[in-house]
């Protein structure tokens, strides 16, 4: 593996490199599903009061403070599953290595809470913006993790594409399970899922808040699952502290996902059967 790319005097962390690209592909994904979306917030009074007026580069802001917020959640989120390395010394909250899917998840969301009432646009559908932006720039993020070898691929395997990191961050000659590339197809497949599902939700056929929640439901369920060939340390029951993330994760996609139903309004009534909006 490549941890660092060394260009003459520069020196640059190839996870670093790659989360940035993950961040400019994010931001034109959302910056497209703006796009597409601009006639329905026209036509929904958005960004008519107290929104700011549209420039037509939403994406790029949004992912530019939403990404910063969640790779400092991801770090900080980090540190506190090790307190006593905290303690010991504090430099590694600013440590480029490290970084935690839920706490980043927890820092983006919060920041697109905020600028949601910035734009003037209801969360839930501004959650449903982001989601499979959200998607796209986990899944490239994961090749830094690949190429760093940080510590985060598998067990080891005897599969033919069983993969060793002799040079990574953190170093193994074994033959081990490359987790991060199975994230990124299935986060890209994950994405394009979600994509999809907004093209009805610009039509206004599916109820807002919808995508977010499958976000939450389908990736929760993906990082249960891989962390089953993790080589994280186990805590809560035999889970690692991702699985168990992760299973809030789908408990809360699948919650909200019940309390938007049961609040769609009943929309007709045929042969006694009825039907809901949405």
């Amino acid at each position: 593996m490549i941890p660092f790319l060394h260009l003459g005097p520069l020196t640059i962390p190839t996870f670093g490199l790659m989360v940035a690209t993950g961040l400019l592909a994010a931001a034109y994904v959302l910056q497209a599903d703006f796009d597409r979306r601009r006639a329905q917030f026209a036509k929904s009074g958005y960004q008519k009061s107290g929104g700011k007026p549209s420039h037509h580069d939403e994406g790029f802001l949004i992912i530019g403070i939403a990404g910063l917020s969640g790779l400092a959640g991801a770090r900080l989120y980090h540190v506190l599953e090790s307190p006593r390395e905290l303690i010991a010394g504090p430099s590694v909250l600013i440590s480029r290595f490290g970084f935690a899917w839920f706490g980043g998840f927890l820092g983006g969301f919060v920041a697109l809470v905020f600028l949601a009432r910035h734009f003037g646009i209801p969360a839930l559908e501004f959650m449903d913006l982001g989601s499979p932006a959200a998607a796209v720039g986990y899944a490239i993020g994961r090749i830094g993790c690949l190429l760093s070898g940080d510590g985060d691929y598998g067990v080891p395997t005897t599969l033919p594409w069983g993969m060793s990191f002799p040079n990574g961050v953190v170093p193994t000659t074994q033959r081990v399970h490359p987790t991060p590339l199975y994230e990124f197809f299935v986060w890209l497949a994950i994405a394009a899922l979600l994509w999809h599902m907004g093209k009805k939700a610009v039509i206004g056929v599916r109820p807002k808040g919808e995508i977010f929640c499958g976000y939450l439901i389908l990736t929760g369920a993906a990082r249960f699952l891989i962390e089953f060939i993790r080589i994280n340390p186990r805590s809560f029951f035999g889970l690692s502290n991702a699985q168990t993330a992760s299973l809030l994760s789908i408990v809360a996609g699948a919650i909200l996902f019940w309390v938007i139903k049961s609040r769609l309004p009943a929309r007709k009534e045929r042969g006694g059967i009825t039907e809901r909006a949405g």
